[in-house]
């Protein structure tokens, strides 16, 4: 495993005070047909303050359920969570006017506009009509307020909801799967949007089981799969411990991955292309299909990323490793269908 990895409590000398969100030990297990499944185990987590901090894994890693941990909708059965230095659930009330949360999609009245829900929600939790008009322009839809909250696409019902917790100008942001459903179009919209509010100063905790989007708006990460942290730490200090991916382009894409992976490489496929991963010298991907009488026409070595991370940490663990999806959204060869609990 690489040594960003981490897989025992950070070192003590992380001053809580430059933390938004930290777990120590964190377990949470349920009762099910088949006996106990541990959703989450003995996770620790450190969100710094300010920036964006991707909380990343495959569907059924645990991301949720630490969340709604976190937030108080389910209890943990040990270790400890704090908000800004303050020990969760106890100290909940003194800051959750700090937090703003999207975990499952917000309530709109669709025949309303975008302003009419919003100040509602503005006049319920006693938050001045004029903050309306600014959290629709920090989420790009003043030009849409107007509109019937029916006749928005995903996207842009997504950044209202963004809009929504914006209202009480909180310091920290937790979405969980803000861009489930989206198409590319709502995906960048609902990225820029987070960049926006780091760049405004605000610390957003977005988690993601699509590695490879996050990535791009992420400043740091951490990663994680059957509920126990795989890494964690800035994302270019993540990618740099990675060794090298190679795009291979070839005629029979089958017949080469058959190969490459009975030497013992990790494959995925990328369209008409495969995408090989630890791989230290890319001429030996050349030399392995040759001598099986297959030629490459493309070989290009690419930037590692996220999902190169997480497939070189979970190489070895076993049938039941999960693995993120691919570009396109489809499960890779490693993953494996299930709810994120």
């Amino acid at each position: 495993m690489p040594a960003h990895a981490q897989t025992a409590s950070p070192p003590p000398d992380v001053d809580p005070r430059s933390l938004a969100v930290s777990t120590r030990a964190l377990r949470k297990t349920y009762r099910t047909r088949h006996g106990r499944h541990v959703a989450v185990q003995g996770l620790d987590l450190d969100v710094p303050i300010g920036g964006v901090h991707g909380f990343l894994g495959p569907n059924g890693s645990g991301k949720t359920t630490s969340i709604r941990m976190l937030l108080g909708l389910v209890r943990a059965d040990s270790g400890t969570m704090s908000i800004f230095g303050q020990e969760v659930p106890q100290a909940l009330p003194d800051v959750v006017g700090r937090v703003g949360a999207i975990v499952e999609q917000p309530k709109f009245f669709p025949t309303f506009t975008a302003r009419k829900n919003l100040d509602l929600l503005a006049a319920a939790i006693g938050t001045p009509a004029v903050e309306v008009g600014k959290v629709l322009e920090a989420v790009g839809l003043d030009d849409r307020a107007k509109d019937r909250y029916k006749t928005y696409s995903l996207g842009m019902k997504q950044r209202l909801a963004i809009a929504a917790t914006l209202l009480k100008d909180p310091d920290l942001l937790i979405f969980d799967e803000p861009t489930n459903g989206l198409d590319p179009a709502g995906i960048r919209e609902i990225r820029t949007t987070m960049r926006g509010l780091a760049d405004q100063g605000k610390t957003v905790l977005v988690s993601s089981h699509i590695l490879a989007e996050v990535e791009q708006v992420a400043d740091t990460v951490s990663i994680i799969g059957h509920g126990r942290l795989l890494a964690s730490g800035r994302v270019e200090d993540i990618i740099a411990g990675t060794s090298t991916t190679v795009r291979v382009g070839i005629a029979d894409p089958a017949a080469a991955r058959t190969v490459l992976e009975r030497a013992g490489l990790t494959v995925r496929t990328d369209h008409d292309a495969l995408m090989v991963d630890g791989v230290d010298d890319p001429a030996d991907i050349t030399r392995r299909l040759a001598h099986d009488g297959l030629f490459v026409r493309e070989l290009v070595s690419v930037k590692a990323g996220l999902e190169a991370v997480f497939l070189q940490l979970t190489a070895g663990e076993g049938p039941g490793t999960q693995a993120p999806p691919g570009p396109d959204g489809r499960p890779t060869r490693r993953s494996r269908r299930g709810g994120d609990r």
